[in-house]
């Protein structure tokens, strides 16, 4: 991770795929965010190899906050994205949030909440009580997820009760330690953080968020859904040798897979 100069407390890394269309009003929206709540941060753009001018359009914006954008020489997948964008971060907590917003970056507040009470990794969750869907997926895509998240939790993560929200965030001595050992570059990556964090010993908050379904996602069901349930198997596999590091002071002790905020 880069550092140097006055450190952001909060770095929001911002996956981008052809989001030509959305994407000047996604940085108003963290910049206006930062603004309202007197919070120094940056924000990172990674361009997954867009050919509908994404990074030029991101660069053109005039947001009072530092952005930095990142270009990918072909698509190489959110995962890859992620990870550039969080081990270029400069802040004291790093994480990312989609370019749609369908997370609004209000949501960041109960996300500083249980930062505050000591977790290390903080989840948004859209299946906890508290959670708001202000607008539902179609039903058999929202079946798919919930089939998908059944089976996380049966193989994996038996306390995480949404590992697909694309609203994670970590204190910067667990994003160190967690995205040097990732190494999924597609869908199924935020399951392998979420099960590398839990590995390597850090503390896992869940947060009801409020979300909006985007009508054009990114994840095609037949063509991505069977990958990602073979990356999910292949987690285990990938990881069988890593051993819980010794962890430098972060944020203290919350309990793993707790919930928080509301």
């Amino acid at each position: 991770m880069n550092s140097g100069g006055q450190q952001p407390e909060i770095s929001v890394i911002i996956p981008a795929y052809n989001e030509a269309a959305g994407i000047q009003a996604a940085l108003e929206q963290v910049a206006t965010y930062f603004q309202s709540r007197a919070i120094t941060g940056e924000i990172i753009v990674v361009d997954d190899g867009s050919t509908d001018g994404t990074a030029q359009l991101a660069g053109q914006a005039s947001v009072p906050v530092a952005v930095h954008i990142l270009v990918n020489e072909r698509n190489r997948g959110k995962g890859y994205s992620v990870r550039r964008g969080i081990l270029y971060a400069h802040g004291q907590y790093v994480g990312f949030a989609d370019a749609d917003m369908a997370t609004p970056i209000d949501q960041l507040d109960k996300v500083r909440q249980a930062f505050a009470a000591g977790a290390d990794v903080v989840v948004g969750s859209r299946a906890l009580p508290g959670s708001q869907i202000a607008k539902h997926q179609p039903w058999w895509r929202e079946q798919a997820g919930k089939l998908f998240g059944s089976f996380v939790r049966t193989v994996l993560l038996p306390g995480i009760t949404d590992s697909q929200c694309g609203f994670k965030f970590f204190a910067r001595p667990a994003a160190e330690a967690i995205f040097r050992q990732q190494q999924l570059t597609g869908w199924a990556f935020d399951v392998e953080l979420l099960y590398l964090a839990e590995r390597l010993g850090y503390s896992i908050a869940q947060v009801p968020v409020r979300w909006i379904d985007e009508p054009h996602s990114r994840v095609c069901m037949l063509r991505d859904g069977p990958q990602m349930l073979i990356d999910v198997l292949r987690i285990r596999w990938i990881h069988r040798k890593l051993q819980p590091v010794r962890k430098l002071p972060t944020n203290g002790d919350a309990g793993k897979g707790s919930e928080a905020g509301g």
